[in-house]
C-alpha cells in the first residue's frame, strides 16, 4: 500500500500448511512476529496503538514507538500507521470495519476479492488396525485398485484371535507396519469377477488382494442417524420416503435432518465436522433430501469425579481407594486426591451397572438429572443419589399402599390449593423440558409432591386429578416407574404416547403475592399480600411488620420508595 519494499525472511515458526506457508509479518500485533524482529534488530513499527490501560498494566509510558514496548499489543485498538495515498484506516477502532475498507479498496481496483476459506482438518481413514470398516476394496494383478461389485457386499471382517499390529524391528525405517487383517492369508486373497475401471467391462474371475488396512469407525458414525431410520433395510442404507419422512425439510418447519443432537464439545470438531462433510457428499449424490445432518446441538458438560495418584504420579482406581483420618490410602500406600473429568484415563468412572444393581435405572437417570443444568460440568457424589430415590419412594407411597401394594388413589375432588401447585408444577416442567433444564423441573416436581404428601397425611388418598398427571410427568425422567404406575391407575394405553398434560391458565393465577421489603436496601423481610394492593397499603403493611421494626432501631422513617407489585425500601 505504502510502496515501500517488504523484506522475505525464511524461519521455522511458519505453518506450511496453512495457506501458502507465506505470511504478511506485523510484529507489533503477533508475539511471534515481535520476538522475532527483536532477536534481528528489525523496525517494528505500529499498527494499533494500544489502550492506556495496556501501558499501565506492562508498567510503560503510552508510546506509539514499539522499542518501549514489552511485548506485541494483541487485541483492539486504535489504528495508527495505516494509510496510503487513497485509503486511511487510521483512527479506526474496530478491526471488522478496518477488513471492510481494505477490501472494498482492493476489489475497487481489481487486485482482490472477498472471499471465505472453509478448511478440512487433515483426516487419518485409514489404519493399520483390526476393528473399524474394512474397505470394499480389491487389488487386481497390476495391483490397481477395484471396487468390490454389489453383488459382495457387504465385506465383513473375518474372525482374529490375535489383535495385536505385528511387531517391527525399532531400528527398521523401511518396512511399512502390517495390520492384523494380514494374518488371515485366506481372506486376504480371495477369487473374484470385478469392473474394470477403464472400460466398465466385467472381467473374468481372478485372484485379488483384498485391502488389510480398515476405516477408523468414523466412517459409520458420520451417519448412523441416518441407518437407524430404517436398519432392517437390506437393498439400501435408508428408504428415500422414510428418510423424507423423519429427516426431509419439511419436517416442523426447518431445513430438515436430525431434530436434536446432544453431545460433548469435543464432537464439535471431529464428529460432527465430518459428520456434515459425509451428508453434504450424500445430499449432493441425491441420497438424501436434507442438507444438513442436525438442526439443533447442544453440548452437555462433564461428568466429574474424584481421581487418585500414588507417588509415581500414576493414577489408581478410585472405587478401591479408602479414606482415614482425612487421608486416602490404596494398597496400603497414601495417594493424593484429585478432581477431574470422569474417564478411564483417571481410573474413576462410575459404571452404571453398579448403579443399576444398587439403586435402580430410574433412579440413577434422575440423579444425572437433576445435578445441574446440562451444559454445565457437575461433580459426580453417589451418597446424593440417595436423595432422589426417596423421592422416587414416596412418590410411589403417595399412589400406592406400601404394605399391601393397593392403589390409594381416589376419584375425589382435588382441593383447589393442590390443583393450583399442580397447574403451576404443569406450566413449569412443560417449560424447563423444552429448555432441556431437567434439575429444574426435577425441582418443582419434588416441590409437587411435597404438597401431595401433606395431602395424602390428612386425608390418606392422592386425587386422580393429580396423580396421572404427576405420573406423566416423571415418565420422561422414570419411564419405568411411571410406566408401572399408569398401569396401576387403570390405564391401557402406553404412557409414551399420551399427550402431555396441559396447564389450565385460570389456576396459575393467584390471588395473592409475595413483595420483599427492605430497610436501607437489605431485604429484611417478605410480606404475603393481596394481589393489586396499592402504595399506600404496602407501605403501612411493611411499616407495621416486626422484622422491618427490629432493623429500623426505633429510627423514624425518612422516605418509603415502593415499586408497585414488586418491593417496598423503607429508608431511616
Amino acid at each position: 500500500m505504502t510502496g515501500e519494499e517488504i523484506p522475505v525472511w525464511i524461519a521455522d515458526y511458519v505453518l506450511m500448511g496453512y495457506g501458502t506457508g507465506a505470511i504478511m509479518a506485523v510484529p507489533s500485533g503477533d508475539e511471534r512476529d515481535f520476538a522475532f524482529a527483536r532477536a534481528y534488530s528489525l523496525p517494528i513499527v505500529a499498527t494499533q496503538m494500544p489502550p492506556d490501560a495496556w501501558f499501565a498494566a506492562h508498567q510503560v509510558k503510552p508510546s506509539a514507538n514499539c522499542a518501549s514496548w514489552p511485548n506485541a499489543f494483541v487485541g483492539e485498538g486504535t489504528y495508527v500507521n495505516s494509510r496510503n495515498d487513497t485509503l486511511t484506516l487510521d483512527g479506526l477502532t474496530e478491526m471488522t470495519e478496518a477488513k471492510r475498507r481494505t477490501i472494498d479498496w482492493l476489489e475497487a481496483r481489481g487486485i482482490g476479492r472477498s472471499a471465505v476459506t472453509y478448511k478440512l482438518r487433515d483426516w487419518l481413514f485409514s489404519r493399520q488396525r483390526y476393528w473399524g470398516e474394512p474397505f470394499p476394496i480389491v487389488y487386481d494383478e497390476d495391483d490397481m485398485p477395484v471396487a468390490v461389485p454389489d453383488s459382495l457386499l457387504p465385506v465383513t471382517l473375518p474372525e482374529l484371535a490375535d489383535f495385536k499390529p505385528q511387531a517391527l524391528d525399532p531400528n527398521d525405517e523401511v518396512t511399512d507396519p502390517i495390520p492384523p487383517l494380514a494374518r488371515r492369508a485366506d481372506w486376504v486373497k480371495v477369487e473374484m469377477a470385478v469392473d474394470d475401471p477403464i472400460t466398465g467391462k466385467k472381467k473374468s474371475p481372478a485372484s485379488m488382494r483384498r485391502e488389510i488396512n480398515v476405516m477408523p469407525q468414523w466412517a459409520g458414525s458420520c451417519w448412523y442417524e441416518l441407518r437407524y431410520l430404517d436398519p432392517t433395510n437390506s437393498t439400501a442404507f435408508v428408504d428415500a420416503d422414510v428418510e423424507r419422512y423423519w429427516m426431509g425439510p419439511q419436517h416442523d418447519g426447518h431445513t430438515g435432518g436430525v431434530d436434536l443432537y446432544v453431545g460433548g464439545v469435543e464432537h464439535a470438531v471431529l464428529h460432527l465436522l465430518y459428520s456434515r462433510f459425509w451428508h453434504k457428499v450424500l445430499f449432493d449424490l441425491g441420497h438424501v433430501s436434507s442438507s444438513e445432518p442436525f438442526h439443533r446441538l447442544f453440548n452437555q458438560g462433564y461428568i466429574q469425579a474424584y481421581a487418585y495418584r500414588d507417588d509415581r504420579g500414576q493414577t489408581v482406581p478410585a472405587g478401591e481407594v479408602q479414606e482415614r483420618d482425612g487421608k486416602y490410602f490404596y494398597d496400603g500406600e497414601e495417594v493424593a486426591r484429585e478432581y477431574g473429568k470422569m474417564g478411564k484415563s483417571l481410573k474413576n468412572i462410575v459404571t452404571p451397572d453398579e448403579m443399576y444393581d444398587e439403586f435402580g435405572a430410574d433412579t440413577f437417570r434422575l440423579y444425572e438429572m437433576s445435578m445441574g443444568p446440562l451444559d454445565a460440568s457437575r461433580p459426580w457424589n453417589t451418597r446424593d443419589v440417595v436423595g432422589m430415590q426417596r423421592f422416587l419412594q414416596r412418590v410411589w407411597r403417595n399412589l400406592v399402599d406400601e404394605d399391601s401394594g393397593a392403589l390409594t388413589v381416589s376419584d375425589d375432588e382435588c382441593p383447589e390449593p393442590l390443583l393450583r401447585a399442580l397447574h403451576v408444577a404443569i406450566d413449569g416442567v412443560r417449560r424447563d423440558m423444552d429448555g432441556m433444564r431437567f434439575n429444574t423441573a426435577i425441582a418443582k416436581l419434588i416441590e409437587l409432591n411435597n404438597a401431595l404428601t401433606k395431602h395424602v397425611e390428612a386425608h390418606g388418598t392422592t386425587p386422580r386429578a393429580l396423580a396421572e398427571p404427576l405420573t406423566q410427568m416423571l415418565s420422561p425422567l422414570c419411564p419405568h416407574l411411571a410406566s408401572e404406575l399408569w398401569q396401576r391407575l387403570g390405564r391401557t394405553d402406553e404412557i409414551t404416547y399420551a399427550p402431555f398434560p396441559v396447564a389450565d391458565p385460570a389456576l396459575l393465577v393467584t390471588d395473592t403475592m409475595e413483595i420483599p421489603v427492605q430497610v436501607n436496601g437489605k431485604v429484611r423481610t417478605r410480606l404475603t399480600v393481596p394481589r393489586g394492593a396499592t402504595n399506600d397499603e404496602l407501605t403501612a403493611l411493611a411499616l407495621a411488620d416486626e422484622a422491618v421494626a427490629k432493623a429500623m432501631a426505633g429510627k423514624a422513617a425518612k422516605n418509603v420508595v415502593v415499586v408497585p407489585q414488586r418491593l417496598v425500601n423503607v429508608v431511616v
